[in-house]
C-alpha cells in the first residue's frame, strides 16, 4: 500500500466530533472512502483535510474539493458535495442514474439507513480528487483504459 500524506486541520477533526453520536460513524465511513480511494490512486500523494464553508473538505493538487456534511434542517440525510460547474455530478448521473440519489449538479445525498454503494462512490471520489487531469475527457475518463 502507498503511503499518503494528509495534512488534517484541527478544525477538521473538532468539525467531525461535533457531529450528533448518531451521524458520526456516517460521516467517519465517508471520510474512510475518501482516503481509502486516495490511497489506491497512483497520482494522489498529498490530501488536505479541512473546513471549507464550514464544511469537511478534502483537497489535492489536481482535483476539485470534495466537501461533506450533515445538517439538522435535513436531519435524515447526510451528503457528499462537489464543485456545482464542474462535470463531476452530470458525469456521476450518467455512470450511476439509478446507483445514487442527487441534489441538483452539487451533492450526492445518502438517507441515514442506507448502506452505502461503495464502488459507485469509490469512482465519484476518485474523480473528483484527480479532476484537473480528467475533465477533458467524455465521462471523465471512466471505461478508458486505465481509468475504470
Amino acid at each position: 500500500m502507498r503511503h499518503l500524506q494528509i495534512k488534517q486541520s484541527p478544525e477538521a477533526k473538532a468539525k467531525l466530533e461535533s457531529y450528533p453520536k448518531t451521524i458520526q460513524p456516517k460521516l467517519k465511513k465517508l471520510r474512510s472512502l475518501i482516503l481509502e480511494t486516495a490511497i489506491e490512486s497512483e497520482t494522489i500523494d498529498q490530501l488536505e483535510e479541512t473546513l471549507k464553508w464550514g464544511e469537511l473538505s478534502y483537497l489535492t493538487k489536481k482535483g476539485s474539493t470534495i466537501r461533506m456534511d450533515w445538517k439538522p434542517a435535513s436531519p435524515d440525510q447526510y451528503a457528499l458535495y462537489f464543485k456545482c460547474t464542474s462535470k463531476l455530478v452530470p458525469t456521476f448521473k450518467e455512470l450511476y442514474a439509478d446507483s445514487l440519489t442527487y441534489e441538483k449538479n452539487r451533492a450526492i445525498l445518502f438517507a441515514l439507513e442506507e448502506e452505502l454503494p461503495v464502488q459507485p462512490l469509490k469512482t465519484c471520489i476518485r474523480l473528483a480528487l484527480t479532476y484537473h487531469t480528467v475533465k477533458h475527457l467524455p465521462l471523465l475518463g471512466v471505461g478508458m483504459p486505465d481509468q475504470a
